[in-house]
């Protein structure tokens, strides 16, 4: 029994380095990933940067999430479920000018809070990438244009039940939100205050809905 716990202490040793740390979190070291993605694009966090902001190893983040794209998409599946989650909750308003004016305080809230990266993560995570990127940015792509389809079936719904006449087109609509919250998205990114950006939200719904 000494002879095999040695053993195990020598192979603990040797293996502590490149396992993961005492005290490794899982769960922060994914919200910090999330940050630096957020903050820098996905090209933009280096695995150097990303390994030190999650206080682990490269062996250790290849362990628990896999390769930079496969912790991109946990980092974006982390976004979706908490900064991004106003979206869903959004589209439990009540009523369509409800759902939309959720939509964009929601952009405008999240894409400008105090000690936290400006802009959207799946606007500006991957725009434009080299081809190792290729596979992130239609993922984001993807990201996009679901919330879209989610809200186009939200407002199809607000016709079906007489909340938006039965001339209002959903797909315009739910088109004419996504892009506001995109562009509010990467005004903030440049720098623009909420204030202004909320104004322009308010501004943008006052002849909702479109004629």
């Amino acid at each position: 029994m000494g002879t095999s716990q040695s053993r195990q202490t020598r192979q603990s040793r040797q293996s502590g380095p490149i396992g993961r740390p005492r005290g490794f979190d899982a769960d922060e070291a994914l919200e910090r990933a999330m940050l630096l993605f957020w903050e820098h694009g996905y090209e933009g966090a280096s695995l150097a940067s990303l390994t030190g902001a999650m206080g682990i190893s490269t062996t250790s983040m290849y362990a628990a999430f896999g390769n930079k794209e496969e912790l991109f998409r946990k980092a974006l599946e982390r976004y979706t479920e908490g900064p991004s989650a106003y979206l869903n909750r959004a589209l439990e308003e009540p009523t369509a000018l409800g759902v939309a004016t959720a939509i964009l305080t929601g952009t405008v809230r999240t894409t400008t809070r105090p000690a936290h990266p400006h802009g959207c993560l799946g606007v500006q995570g991957a725009l434009t990438t080299s081809d190792a990127g290729q596979a992130v940015r239609d993922l984001l792509v993807a990201w996009r244009n679901n919330g879209c389809a989610c809200i186009r079936e939200r407002f199809q719904r607000a016709v079906d039940e007489g909340d938006l006449p039965p001339e209002a087109d959903p797909g315009l609509l739910a088109r004419y939100v996504t892009t506001l919250a995109f562009g509010i998205a990467v005004q903030a990114a440049s720098g623009v205050c909420r204030d202004d950006l909320q104004e322009l939200a308010d501004a943008a719904l006052r002849n909702w809905p479109l004629s």
